[in-house]
């Protein structure tokens, strides 16, 4: 991208204790971040074999019949199917758009906290397709490494500040989360595209970081910097792509940026292009309270807001309808 370098950070040397590595790791991760909110990240420990058969099982739920999706349909924030036009992600940014081009399969945490309130709004049972039986233990498995690298990845930004390696994960004791595939398809499954319509309109995400393993796609992720304005998001099959969130940004008071990014729609010259992502939004423990960072760490003295009174909010304003 011009101007602006996205790393490849590989977990291994940053495992491996060196202090020299990893303050070198944590020196580059702090500058990319202030950059464009944006790493590649390797060695994360996800092999290509379960990235796949997750994306398998995905297929074969999207390519069912739209009237055997509709049992599962969900509105934004559900845990099911999201079908087509339900969600504009644009309208986080206040902008008009017309609906994101894509269904999407959705859930989130669901280990009760024994707060009925707490539980009622934000850790409520998944749902699974019973036309999909395999779809459950992968992504159940999916999950679970994505947990363990997200709370990995907070101890190094936390170093990246040169601060205590638990300055995030102690408010991640019992954290929401939100996992959605991303179906992309075709022209011939979503018609041609309205102006100013994207498989995902631009935004930023509001959470923490997030997690993304995807494909290269002519339609595929773009990043936005100051310095480039939109440009295609550099890839590497084996890395996820990971970003900052809004928490985060506002938590280090702006030092970082919440990466802004979109998704093109199905390109005039393939329009039959087939994407498949796997996003795993990580957030914190519900009621955190999210304080920016001082100088000279944190450079914008926001106000303190409640983490889920703002994800409410966010969530609440992507939806159609």
């Amino acid at each position: 991208m011009s101007g602006v370098r996205i790393p490849v950070i590989d977990l291994g040397p940053w495992r491996s204790g060196d202090p020299a590595v990893r303050e070198r790791l944590a020196a580059e991760v702090d500058e990319a971040l202030k950059a464009a909110g944006f790493l590649l990240v390797t060695g994360h420990g996800i092999g290509p074999s379960l990235r796949t058969a997750v994306r398998d099982a995905a297929r074969a739920f999207f390519r069912l019949p739209a009237d055997v999706k509709r049992p599962y349909a969900v509105a934004v924030g559900g845990r099911g199917w999201l079908g087509p036009g339900a969600e504009a992600n644009a309208y986080a940014e206040g902008a008009e758009s017309p609906p994101d081009l894509k269904e999407s399969w959705s859930c989130a945490a669901e280990e009760p906290t024994g707060d009925a309130a707490v539980d009622a709004e934000w850790f409520r049972p998944n749902v699974w397709p019973a036309e999909v039986p395999g779809m459950e233990p992968l992504v159940t498995e999916y999950l679970a490494r994505a947990r363990a690298l997200a709370d990995e990845l907070l101890v190094l930004l936390a170093t990246a500040l040169g601060l205590p390696p638990d300055l995030f994960t102690r408010h991640t004791s019992h954290p929401t989360w939100g996992f959605n595939l991303n179906w992309y398809p075709g022209t011939e499954v979503v018609g041609a595209p309205l102006p100013g319509q994207f498989r995902i309109g631009p935004h930023t995400d509001f959470g923490t970081v997030t997690l993304l393993d995807r494909q290269r796609g002519k339609g595929g992720l773009q990043i936005h910097t100051d310095e480039g304005g939109w440009q295609d998001a550099p890839y590497d099959p084996d890395a996820l792509t990971v970003n900052i969130g809004d928490l985060m940004a506002r938590w280090t008071g702006d030092r970082w940026r919440s990466g802004r990014h979109r998704v093109l729609p199905p390109p005039a010259d393939e329009p039959t292009e087939e994407l498949i992502s796997l996003v795993y939004f990580y957030e914190c423990d519900p009621g955190t309270r999210v304080v920016p960072l001082p100088a000279p760490v944190g450079r914008v003295a926001h106000e303190p807001v409640d983490s889920h009174a703002y994800l409410r909010e966010k969530l609440r304003a992507i939806s159609v309808g």
